[in-house]
């Protein structure tokens, strides 16, 4: 006896474009209409059990499921273990959970399950780390052995590395939710198919057109859009592995619901799934059944969490995006005359950015917007239209003033959010506490925070922010270098919510259940395979997080590599975060005794290092050098009792010959700037640097050395202006073209003003010898003609 046929009149297949304001509005009309008492939707059925939060929600939000065992930090699974599933208040998709929802209706997810999709991202991104490791090995191989290889050696090579065996982690999970990407196949574009049969080169705008600025009341397009799909399916060829197994499981999720007894079951697919789930004869359910065999599994978990205009843009990488998602939104949910309002919007933007905008202008852009649509044939203005009338009308031509509205009102960003009990991993309990305590509201756009330490709950607000950095959750991030670490009793953050933060909590999870707990768990993690820089940076990172718990652990582990480090580099660097956070550890109420004894060890060590430290750099690590030895002054100044003899060593150093010319020149400076070098001597030194016996190139170094950060010594000085003047004078032409970018990286460094200045203090010097110079140095009248023809023609033209 046969098997019974399944009575597929009962099935409405509703096909969508993924955030399209028109199939959303389409999809909630013919809900209304088949008063479904199932709805099934694409996406992971992970997420069936947690539809039950789907009235809490405010889009845009996204599923995101993710590993049940949640993966060491920087493994392959944190990087593929995980994929999100956005939906907008205009995503068909959302309209359809809504329906159910208010209308207490079972709705499923009917996709291939993420546990099998996430399983087989692993596998192809743990089989490209193992070919990546193979061709770095071979790579290695073959430098190390002694014959040289030709061109067709290494192109073999070459040839055997994977496609993606560089610059990328894997794909983006957006780029098709959950799904790993395979290799491009050659399948046709289906709306491009459509728009060209319809007259249209773009298919954006033809399904713009059709579909979505479609007006309530219209007739259903799902039944012209499942035809003309299976159409172009027929001329497409075979389907991919991935799809067939999609598309395997929704068939099989829907002839279940059909033995379970449903009556009106509507299912809301991709457009190009209808066909195959609309004619269901055509699919044997053996064929499904082998497809779905023994594939593989990882456990997984699903939550909501919020999501952005932003994210849901084409911009951002998200392959089912779109370009406009704030002109999307807009369409949605305005009741009538879409461009009206938009404009209206628009004015009001420009009006609170101080542009004079009337209402006029909104009236007149209404105009050429709809306007243009009837000279172009289309339906209604789309945002083509609305943007060339703003730009046109409302900005008065001004590229810039409309750049302003298009950047803000096109995207139209916006976060969404989840109510308190979706599933969450502890310490994103604890963060949402603490933002409700503390007053910080996650938002999708950048926000300036100013602090002030001296206040209890800002400095609570720092520490907070402080400590998600360590656990690489970067919502706040310090809108100058060190500015947590100057020493006052201000910050300064820029703000900004991403949802990948919430990604990143959850791989924190493993550190502890609250923020505290997992930065000083992480803290202590890092520290034991730190280098001393990373551990002085650390040291300073855990006074401006409040770790008390892990700073004993971290200052234990300091001392111990300061005592053996023996790179002088390594000690430079470590020393200022240990300087500033003993000087100013009291700003936060922390005993800072231990850190200054560090620091002061170390700095001992570096005034014993820098003679031979500074032996045989070429000019690129000398500049390095002045970098660390500034950095380190600025960190002996901090220490206040032990600059005297910092400034020691420093004096030994600069009047030793090996020392390379840049560096040189920085030690002097320092030591005439705190008064450790007399003028006259200062002279005497820079005259020996530019004897006629010495390089140029060695003499420039020392200038451009002694001159970094500020030349206005030259203008306060005017010997030693005089010095460097007659010294450039007297070099010979090919010698002084020579040293000539020298020059200019030294003089272009300083900005406009003190160049204005020196350059006024080099008139004022031997104003005699300047005059002889002049008249020794006559103007070429033949090559200076063309200039003095356009300057005189320039003259007549203005009246002048």
């Amino acid at each position: 006896m046969g098997r019974p046929r399944l009575d597929t009149s009962k099935v409405s297949v509703l096909g969508v474009r993924h955030h399209g304001p028109g199939s959303a509005r389409a999809v909630r009309a013919a809900l209304d209409e088949i008063e479904p008492d199932l709805v099934l939707i694409e996406g992971p059925p992970e997420a069936d059990a947690i539809t039950s939060l789907v009235g809490g929600l405010e889009p845009p939000v996204a599923l995101l499921v993710h590993l049940a065992d949640t993966p060491r930090p920087g493994s392959v699974e944190s990087r593929q273990g995980w994929a999100f599933w956005p939906f907008a208040s205009f995503s068909p998709e959302w309209a359809a959970l809504r329906h159910a929802h208010d209308h207490d209706v079972p709705v499923r997810f009917c996709d291939l399950p993420a546990a099998h999709t996430l399983a087989d991202r692993l596998a192809r991104a743990e089989e490209a780390e193992r070919e990546k490791e193979a061709a770095r090995a071979a790579e290695q191989e073959a430098a190390s052995a002694d014959a040289p290889q030709d061109a067709s050696e290494e192109a073999a090579r070459d040839d055997a590395l994977p496609a993606d065996a560089e610059g990328s982690e894997g794909a983006d999970p957006e780029s098709s939710p959950g799904e790993p990407t395979e290799e491009p196949r050659v399948r046709l574009d289906p709306l491009g198919v459509l728009a060209e049969a319809a007259g249209y080169d773009d298919a954006e705008r033809w399904w713009d057109d059709v579909v979505e600025q479609r007006a309530d009341g219209e007739p259903s397009p799902f039944p012209a859009i499942a035809d003309a799909m299976a159409a172009v399916r027929a001329e497409s060829g075979p389907e991919s592995e991935r799809d067939a197994r999609r598309e395997a499981y929704m068939r099989q999720t829907l002839r279940a619901a059909l033995k379970q007894g449903y009556e009106r079951i509507a299912v809301v697919c991709g457009a190009w799934h209808a066909p195959a789930l609309r004619d269901l004869s055509d699919y044997p359910i053996k064929g499904d059944t082998a497809l779905l065999k023994g594939l593989p599994k990882v456990k997984t978990t699903a939550t909501w969490v919020p999501w952005t205009h932003g994210r849901l843009a084409t911009a951002s990488g998200y392959g089912a995006g779109v370009t406009s998602p704030g002109w999307y939104h807009h369409l949605f949910t305005a009741p009538d005359r879409p461009v009206h309002r938009w404009l209206t919007d628009a004015a009001r933007l420009l009006r609170e950015e101080g542009q004079q905008v009337s209402s006029s202008h909104v009236i007149e852009g209404v105009r050429l917007a709809e306007s243009l649509a009837v000279l172009r044939g289309r339906p209604l203005a789309g945002l083509n239209e609305v943007a060339e009338a703003t730009t046109a009308v409302l900005c008065e031509g001004e590229q810039a003033r409309a750049a302003l509205v298009h950047g803000r009102m096109v995207i139209g960003e916006r976060l969404g959010s989840v109510p308190a009990d979706t599933p969450m991993v502890p310490l994103q309990h604890d963060l949402k506490a603490a933002q409700k305590r503390l007053r910080l509201k996650p938002e999708a756009f950048d926000r300036d925070l100013d602090l002030d330490l001296r206040k209890e709950g800002q400095r609570e607000r720092s520490v907070l922010l402080h400590r998600l950095r360590l656990i690489g959750v970067e919502w706040g991030v310090p809108r100058t270098p060190d500015s947590g670490g100057r020493g006052t009793f201000r910050e300064s953050w820029r703000l900004r919510w991403e949802p990948e933060m919430d990604v990143a909590l959850i791989e924190a999870a493993p550190w502890g259940t609250t923020v505290g707990s997992a930065a000083t768990a992480r803290v202590v993690e890092i520290a034991t395979e730190a280098e001393l820089p990373t551990l002085t940076a650390l040291t300073e990172q855990c006074l401006l997080a409040e770790l008390g718990e892990a700073l004993p652990d971290v200052l234990a582990l300091l001392t111990d590599r300061a005592a053996t480090d023996s790179d002088i580099t390594h000690l430079m660097s470590a020393l200022p975060p240990l300087a500033r956070s003993s000087r100013y550890g009291d700003v936060r109420g922390t005993d800072s005794r231990h850190l200054r004894s560090v620091a002061q060890q170390i700095l001992a060590r570096v005034r014993a290092g820098l003679v031979p430290a500074v032996r045989g750099l070429d000019d690129a690590a000398a500049a390095e050098f002045v970098t660390a030895l500034d950095r380190t002054h600025n960190a002996a100044t901090l220490l206040d009792d032990d600059l005297a003899a910092w400034l020691d060593s420093l004096a030994d150093l600069a009047v030793r010959d090996s020392v390379p010319g840049r560096i040189a020149g920085r030690v002097n400076r320092i030591l005439s700037d705190h008064g450790r070098v007399e003028a006259s001597e200062l002279r005497r030194r820079l005259g020996l640097v530019m004897s006629p016996g010495t390089d140029p190139t060695h003499a420039v170094s020392w200038l451009e050395g002694f001159l970094q950060g500020s030349g206005l010594i030259l203008v306060h000085d005017e010997h030693l202006l005089g010095m460097i003047d007659t010294w450039l004078l007297g070099l010979p032409e090919e010698r002084f073209t020579a040293i000539l970018p020298l020059l200019r990286r030294t003089f272009g460094a300083f900005d406009g003003g003190e160049r204005q200045e020196i350059g006024s203090a080099v008139t004022r010097i031997d104003g005699g010898r300047t005059t002889e110079i002049r008249v020794r140095r006559p103007v070429d009248a033949d090559r200076a003609a063309p200039a003095v023809a356009a300057v005189l023609g320039l003259l007549e033209r203005s009246g002048a």
